[in-house]
C-alpha cells in the first residue's frame, strides 16, 4: 500500500515511474549519513519524451517552463523512492538546484522553478519548503528547457 506522500501524489494525478538510467558517467542518487543527493533530473516523461524544448526567452513560455519543472520533480521523487523504498522516509526536503535553459535576457527562472518547488511542498507539506538556487543556463542535455536536482534529508 502507499504511504501518505504517494497517496497525496496520487490525488495530483502523479503515479511515480521507474527512473530513467543516467545517460553518462554518474549514479542517479547518492546517500550519505542522513543525506540523499539526486543528480540533476530533465523534463522527460515516463517513456523518454522532453516536457519541453528549447529556450526560455526564445519559444519555450514560462508555464511551459513551470510544468517542465514539475516533470523534472516528479523525476527527482521517482529516483527518492527508488533510493528509499517509501517517500515518507523523508523528513525535510533540504535543497534544490534548477538550471532554466533560457535567452540570457530571460529572468523569470524563479518563476519556472516553482513548478518543482510548488509540488516538493504539495507532496510533503512543511518537510517540502526548502532552500533553492535557480541558474539561467545556455544549454542542457537533449536541449531540456529545465533540469533540476535535489538533497533530501532522510530518516
Amino acid at each position: 500500500m502507499a504511504g501518505t506522500v504517494e497517496q497525496k501524489l496520487s490525488a495530483l494525478g502523479i503515479r511515480l515511474h521507474e527512473p530513467n538510467p543516467p545517460v553518462a558517467n554518474y549514479v542517479g542518487f547518492v546517500r550519505t549519513g542522513n543525506l540523499l543527493f539526486v543528480s540533476g533530473q530533465v523534463c522527460n516523461t515516463p517513456d523518454g519524451k522532453l516536457i519541453a524544448k528549447g529556450k526560455l526567452g526564445a519559444g519555450v513560455t514560462v508555464e511551459q517552463g513551470a510544468a517542465a519543472a514539475r516533470g523534472c520533480a516528479i523525476n527527482l521523487l521517482a529516483q527518492v523512492k527508488m533510493a528509499l523504498g517509501d517517500l515518507d522516509k523523508v523528513a525535510r526536503v533540504v535543497r534544490l538546484g534548477g538550471f532554466v535553459n533560457a535567452t540570457p535576457d530571460f529572468l523569470d527562472g524563479p518563476k519556472v522553478l516553482n513548478g518543482a518547488s510548488d509540488l516538493m511542498v504539495a507532496a510533503f507539506g512543511d518537510k517540502g519548503r526548502h532552500a533553492r538556487t535557480t541558474v539561467g543556463v545556455a544549454a542542457l542535455p537533449s536541449d531540456a528547457a529545465v533540469e533540476v536536482e535535489g538533497i533530501f534529508e532522510v530518516a
